[in-house]
This record gives structure tokens, C-alpha cells and sequence, in this order.
């Protein structure tokens, strides 16, 4: 499986994100659209950047009854996304209901991956907001462990724990791996964060770039340096 940079397009405005676009001339980036986006410009969004060329992850994290999620998923199939999210904590019977309401009457569906803890969950975090006492390592394997169960393509994890993903689910059990930072950068308000270097050497299959770019003085100059250090 090739690795890939995929560039957060946390704007609040199909213009701002056009323009942000327009500045790759040469390459056609993985883009990320989030709720942000997604709520302020509506799903004609999707269509438009996906018309562009560019390859599409929606990260809306569904998290419902399954029901509900099997039908959600179902709209979200026919805007031609590369990929989606749902959050594990759904349990195995959402996750199941998803791909099901996600895969098309020929068969084909996007790829399909599940969030197991968000980046800025600390331990501290886990344990007083949410009450798992657990150790956030166990969790994140756990939540793992019963995405693949399901049948989903991957998980949404740390970087940090995208090797260890891969030792208990498998090589082709894909990690996307936001909180990816330059060395020489900010940390912003993500707890569990590493370089493009090292995402590359623990195991990552695609890193989710947003502000070291989006806010970069030269976000194409910004992009290609995760590309040179995390695909090489």
C-alpha cells in the first residue's frame, strides 16, 4: 500500500478552500474534509473538489444508532469520497451497519475506517470525562481489534500507535494518522504527536496534515516537504 499526505481543509467557506486549492498547480493533494467544511458549504463541496481531481477522505465521524448510521452512510456513497469515518465506540454492530449502508448496489464502497481515540484525549482526559480507566493503549487496540472484526478497512489512531496497530491487526489494516507536526513546529492543541519522519519509521499508512500546511507562509513548499519526509 502506497503512503500518502492528506491536507486537513479545515476552512469555514467553499472560497477560502478553493483558494487554498488553487495554489497546488503541479499536484493534486489528498484532501480532508471535515465537519467545519462540510456543515458550511453542504455536500456540493465534495463534488466540486472531487471534480477537481483530487482524492477525497470525509471525516464526519458518524456515531449513531446503527440504523441510522447504515442510512447516512448510504447518502454518503453516492458523493464519490475516497474514504470515510465513523467513531468505534459505536460498537461492532454501527460499524456493521455502516459498511452495509455504505457499499453501492455494484458492490464498491469507499474505504472505510474508524476513529479510535482522538488525538487530544489524554490519559488524564479518558479516564475523568469518559470513565474508562483502562490504559488509553489498551483502549485504542481494543477499539481496533473490533473495527477489524466488523470489517473496516482501518482505523483513525496517534501516530504513535500505528505500529502497534499493524503488529495486532495486520499490515493491510490501513492507519491514518493525524496529530503530525514538523519538529520545528507548533503542537497546537494535540496531545499525542510525532514528525512525518517518524510517522513513516513507526508504520503510518497516511498522515493528516492541517495547520503546518493550511497555515504555512508557502503551503505548496509545506506540502511537498511532508511528502519528501514522510513518502520519501
Amino acid at each position: 500500500m502506497g503512503k500518502d499526505v492528506i491536507i486537513a481543509c479545515d476552512f469555514p467557506s467553499k472560497e477560502a478552500t478553493l483558494e487554498f486549492l488553487s495554489k497546488f498547480t503541479d499536484e493534486k493533494p489528498y484532501v480532508k474534509i471535515g465537519m467545519e467544511l462540510f456543515y458550511g458549504a453542504g455536500p456540493e463541496i465534495v463534488r466540486e473538489i472531487k471534480k477537481m481531481g483530487h482524492k477525497i477522505f470525509l471525516d464526519l465521524k458518524l456515531h449513531d444508532i446503527p440504523n441510522t448510521v447504515k442510512k447516512a452512510m448510504s447518502v454518503l456513497s453516492h458523493l464519490d469520497v475516497d474514504m470515510c469515518n465513523l467513531h468505534a465506540s459505536g460498537t461492532v454492530a454501527m460499524m456493521e451497519a455502516a459498511i452495509e449502508g455504505l457499499t453501492r448496489p455494484d458492490g464498491t464502497r469507499p474505504l472505510l475506517i474508524a476513529v479510535t481515540q482522538l488525538t487530544s484525549t489524554s490519559q488524564e482526559a479518558m479516564e475523568n470525562d469518559l470513565l474508562i480507566k483502562e490504559p488509553i493503549a489498551n483502549v485504542v487496540m481494543h477499539y481496533a481489534s473490533n473495527a477489524k472484526k466488523a470489517g473496516l478497512d482501518g482505523v483513525v489512531c496517534s501516530p504513535l500507535e500505528a505500529g502497534v496497530v499493524h503488529e495486532k491487526c495486520g499490515k493491510d489494516f490501513i492507519t491514518v494518522t493525524p496529530g503530525v507536526r514538523f519538529a520545528d513546529g507548533d503542537v497546537g492543541d494535540q496531545v499525542r504527536v510525532t514528525t512525518p519522519a517518524k510517522a513513516k519509521e513507526i508504520g503510518s499508512d497516511y498522515i493528516v496534515v492541517g495547520r503546518p500546511i493550511t497555515a504555512a507562509e508557502d503551503p505548496v513548499a509545506a506540502y511537498r516537504r511532508c511528502v519528501a519526509e514522510f513518502v520519501g
